[in-house]
């Protein structure tokens, strides 16, 4: 089989992703050993498309986890992380949280996306473990009753409000194309959008999903081309969105691009190419770089002076505040329980200094209260800046 160009530079990111992970894992992860450590898991896509993303969970939570232990760990005991790969796929992530439990892990920070998180959540509620994910924003996570389920992220439908009132105030358009994938998240955060659009006097022309396995789209370019759309919002994850974006630039389709927080990372300016992603406007929580809490600060120089570079990721920002909030709830309470850790993040944590800025607190479903989100488009450097009219 002869591989696109598109796919060849798509595979070898892969595999160096992949081989830095590996690389890294080797000094990184440690097992239980039964010496009174905490264990804490991590699972993300450590390797697969969305590995960048896994990456920044890696890096994160090990610097803090290293932070803390040389610091003489939680309340005299030091933390060991468990990390696996759930490769950002639903099957995959099942398993590695039934081997997490396996682990005897107390805690689980994870996973990245919303339909990994699902059946792991299940899987935590069951065997009774404190449960966070930084960022699967899926909506219908909190309604399953789960209450040792937490989320540092804000959710879909926020983003939708946010979303649909920036296209129709900010922008000024009315003629709207939505694209989604059909997964949890990009599912939920197009109907939500969808929802918010109609009452502010948008007019939805185009709205339908592609198969995120596929690698055209021509079909459903087509198609949402002879709708003349002024805008396009595209809710799923940056991969998918890279090979829209190319795509419809090859068929001279010309209209206003715009992602969810799926596609907000630099990887999609990698894979699409400056010249096609420039201009495109992505609708986010706050990235890396205007975060500016003393928190945030101290992160992201740690982060850079251990990795040579600053964070990329806003969700590796969010990692980093799931750990920071399972050990602030060891110190006050002095427990390793999960009930006992959970019934006092729903009752009495709030007011938390966050790196995600500027505080943290749950709501009784174990969403975080309020929300913050921002528009930001792609410049001629390939940089994402804050959108200004």
């Amino acid at each position: 089989m002869v591989m696109s160009s598109w796919s060849l530079s798509r595979a070898v990111s892969r595999a160096r992703i992949a081989l830095t992970l590996v690389v890294a894992g080797c000094t990184s992860v440690a097992a239980p050993d039964g010496n009174g450590a905490i264990v804490i898991g991590l699972q993300g896509p450590m390797t697969g498309e969305y590995a960048a993303e896994g990456l920044g969970y890696r890096n994160a939570v090990t610097m803090l986890v290293d932070q803390t232990n040389a610091a003489g760990g939680i309340n005299g005991r030091k933390v060991q992380l468990v990390i696996e790969d759930d490769k950002g796929d639903a099957q995959e992530s099942a398993l590695v949280a039934d081997r997490l439990v396996a682990k005897n892990v107390m805690a689980v920070i994870g996973a990245w996306n919303s339909g990994a998180t699902e059946p792991a959540s299940a899987t935590y509620n069951r065997a009774g473990i404190l449960h966070i994910t930084p960022a699967s924003t899926a909506t219908r996570l909190t309604t399953k009753g789960y209450q040792n389920f937490f989320r540092i992220c804000f959710l879909d439908d926020r983003q939708g409000l946010f979303a649909a009132t920036f296209i129709t105030q900010q922008l000024g358009l009315k003629k709207v194309a939505i694209v989604h994938d059909n997964s949890g998240f990009a599912l939920g955060l197009a109907e939500s959008t969808k929802r918010y659009l109609e009452p502010q006097g948008a007019s939805i022309v185009f709205y339908d999903a592609i198969n995120p396995a596929a690698t055209d789209f021509g079909a459903t370019l087509t198609k949402l081309k002879a709708t003349n759309p002024e805008v396009v919002y595209f809710t799923g994850y940056f991969p998918e969105g890279a090979l829209l974006l190319k795509q419809a630039a090859a068929m001279g389709l010309k209209v206003q691009w715009m992602g969810g927080n799926g596609m907000s990372t630099t990887e999609l300016v990698t894979a699409a190419g400056v010249g096609v992603a420039k201009g495109v406007i992505v609708t986010t929580e706050p990235l890396p770089g205007d975060l500016d809490s003393p928190e945030a600060k101290q992160f992201v120089a740690d982060y850079t002076a251990k990795y040579g570079a600053a964070p990329n990721s806003v969700w590796t920002m969010m990692a980093a505040d799931a750990f920071r909030v399972v050990r602030y709830a060891i110190t006050q309470t002095t427990s390793t329980d999960p009930k006992v850790l959970a019934d006092w993040l729903h009752k009495s944590f709030k007011d938390f200094p966050a790196v995600t800025g500027p505080i943290i607190g749950f709501d009784d479903k174990g969403d975080r209260l309020g929300t913050i989100h921002r528009a930001y488009v792609i410049d001629d450097r390939g940089q994402f800046v804050p959108y200004k009219k």
